[in-house]
């Protein structure tokens, strides 16, 4: 019987753009609405389903060897795990994502200090309860099974919750007090299956592999022929990710340069380029760029 490793794909929010990532990182996972084991190319991993606010005990507990979740979760759980790699990727951006502190516009609560005796709806019970302590504040926290923007102000005074754009909390008209803690996506290992070299082995390259997809986005690879004498001048305009690879062509006086660029930056730098004698500019497409 073939080893295996069972891997845990975040559940909700997350859930496409895990997807996407591991497509870029070369895991084809397909989700059938009615189950909750998804496939995937790779005979040596099995797939669940599970919410992110879970992933952290399954892993701690054995039950996942690997998976995918924020690391407030980690934190809200107290959950003991090895974190193999920090992935900064959510719903629609690229970016922290942020616990925040919010109550109606017209809210008389200006302060955590206002926070006194007063009902805090929040999915993080436990940070919020660290929260409230540092500030030596006593309130009266309670779980929210969801919609939490919506209960201010008739079911609570004020509400903790996750934002990657505050659009959310804008719509529901409320407004940012305090940031609690900033929150990345982590790809996390139970500690027993790191002990075990195949499922060891194989976390560390699904981690490698989603790094270099990460890291691979938003830029693109850049190759040119440039003059000799232009050289130094088409080296400044470029903003590699490393020193260029300098090339000798056949053709006497030239050469030929090999890049990584962000993709934003090309527009400008292309006529640029070419204004300076550089030819056969070709822009290409990264999947993944391995540090």
């Amino acid at each position: 019987m073939e080893k295996k490793i069972v891997l845990g794909i975040p559940k909700g929010s997350l859930e496409n753009s895990t997807v996407e990532m591991f497509k870029k990182a070369g895991y084809k996972i397909v989700i059938n609405t009615r189950s909750f084991y998804p496939s995937i190319d790779d005979p040596q991993i099995e797939c669940m389903l599970i919410r992110a606010q879970e992933m952290s005990r399954y892993v701690e507990e054995g039950i996942l060897d690997c998976g995918l979740t924020g690391k407030d979760w980690i934190e809200e759980n107290g959950s003991d795990v090895v974190e193999a790699a920090e992935l900064v990727y959510g719903k629609v951006g690229r970016a922290p994502l942020k616990w925040v502190l919010a109550v109606p516009e017209d809210s008389k609560i200006k302060t955590a200090k206002d926070l006194e005796g007063k009902r805090i709806a929040t999915e993080a019970v436990g940070l919020t309860k660290k929260y409230l302590k540092k500030h030596g504040v006593k309130a009266r926290v309670e779980f929210s099974w969801g919609a939490t923007e919506v209960k201010p102000p008739r079911l609570a005074d004020a509400i903790v919750e996750i934002t990657e754009t505050g659009s959310s909390l804008k719509a529901n008209k409320l407004k940012i007090l305090d940031v609690i803690c900033e929150s990345t996506t982590r790809f996390i290992a139970n500690k027993q299956s790191m002990k075990d070299k195949f499922k060891k082995n194989k976390i560390e390259k699904i981690s490698l592999l989603l790094k270099a997809a990460l890291a691979a986005e938003g830029k693109v690879g850049l190759m040119l022929n440039v003059p000799k004498n232009k050289l130094e001048y088409c080296l400044k305009k470029l903003p590699a990710l490393e020193r260029p690879t300098v090339s000798p062509l056949a053709e006497d006086g030239w050469c030929a340069l090999n890049t990584i660029v962000d993709e934003i930056l090309v527009r400008d730098l292309i006529p640029e380029l070419k204004e300076a004698g550089a030819s056969g500019i070709v822009e290409y497409p990264l999947n993944k760029i391995v540090m």
